[in-house]
């Protein structure tokens, strides 16, 4: 097995860090094992000058390729960025509106303010159809409440990052739209048969895959008609069958958070992260900011391609797609605006105009 192993796993995990620095853990973790990017949170953002100079430390980690600085920045309630980054009103209002062209404008908008920072992912769009109204983590997340919305207003968002340098990930496939609980506290269950999730649920998704979304995010969901056993997260028959195969999905195929309650209440994050990527997932979140974890995770993800547990077949294609995203996406340099530049991209009023517009469908 080649012995550069160790740091090819590390391709493997996008982490987390616990405040606004990068901690001398996790310098040593990345140094061991040239890890593919962070995700950013509440907790490591003070300022847009802050988040600028942390994603060029970010990229001083690179033994390799480049990392991706990540974030969840949909609109509305699940926004990492505050003002005076703009505050987009929360996605249920393109769907009311019904206009591709004010989807594709907002996420262009969007994707300048990322890049100002040097932020290169984006976990959005989300693809779920909001079918059921007790729905406590998707509601006005979600872009429509039927597919084809969902699906049009979805694309609409993946070009207009995309084509403006900032990676899209559709998510949570394969539908977390009509679930009555929270997949951050227990298991949610989707008990649609899987002629409904073909017809429905996988509408938004296949659209996405012909604009090359870059990233698709599994869903910790339990859908009894495709496995029984397995949250889709961890099940080859979705992952892999459904998504990879059927779909002919080619893009990276990313967990959500592995310590979710959903998964971590029986699962280990480390076999957790080996279930996952033995499924046919190519990345991993792992977002607490743990960096012990962290290292444990790499560490068993390590033994199990030794063991044969991932077959190293596995790994390398995980780590073809993972390369070939950087190289879509990461080919130059990543910069940030100067600091005098960063204040007159965020919130400016050409953003503001668009925000107005969406507002209208409130």
């Amino acid at each position: 097995m080649p012995s550069a192993i160790r740091r090819d796993i590390g391709q493997l995990l996008i982490g987390s860090l616990p405040g606004t620095t990068i901690t001398p853990e996790i310098r040593s973790l990345a140094k061991e094992f040239s890890l593919g990017g962070v995700i950013l949170f509440a907790r490591n953002i003070e300022a847009p000058e802050q988040v600028a100079e942390m994603s060029v430390d970010v990229q001083g980690l690179a033994t390799d390729l480049p990392l991706w600085v990540s974030v969840d920045q949909e609109g509305g309630r699940v926004a990492r960025l505050k003002a005076p980054f703009t505050e987009w009103p929360p996605m249920a209002v393109l769907g009311r509106s019904g206009d591709v062209q004010l989807a594709e404008r907002f996420a262009t908008a969007l994707a300048a303010e990322l890049k100002a920072v040097g932020i290169t992912l984006d976990y959005a769009p989300v693809l779920d159809i909001h079918t059921n109204p007790k729905n406590p983590v998707i509601g006005d997340r979600a872009l429509a409440e039927d597919a084809d919305g969902v699906a049009k207003l979805g694309a609409a968002i993946i070009r207009g990052l995309q084509d403006n340098g900032v990676a899209a990930c559709g998510k949570h496939f394969p539908g977390h739209g009509d679930t009555s609980v929270d997949s951050h506290l227990e298991l949610p269950l989707v008990e649609h048969p899987p002629d409904r999730i073909r017809r429905v649920e996988c509408v938004p998704f296949r659209e996405a895959i012909r604009q090359d979304v870059a990233f698709i995010m599994t869903a910790h969901v339990l859908v009894p008609s495709f496995d029984e056993e397995r949250p889709a997260t961890l099940s080859p028959r979705i992952v892999q069958a459904l998504l990879r195969d059927e779909l002919k999905y080619q893009g990276v195929i990313l967990s959500d958070d592995l310590e979710m309650k959903a998964i971590a209440k029986t699962s280990t994050v480390p076999d957790a992260a080996i279930a996952a990527i033995a499924a046919g997932c190519d990345g991993l979140l792992i977002c607490s900011g743990d960096v012990n974890v962290q290292a444990e995770t790499l560490e068993a993800l390590v033994y199990a391609v030794e063991q044969d547990r991932i077959p190293y077949k596995r790994l390398e294609d995980a780590l073809t797609r993972l390369r070939r995203a950087k190289e879509r996406f990461l080919a130059a340099p990543v910069t940030t605006q100067k600091v005098s530049r960063i204040r007159q991209v965020l919130g400016c009023d050409a953003h503001r105009r668009i925000v107005d517009e969406m507002a209208r469908y409130l």
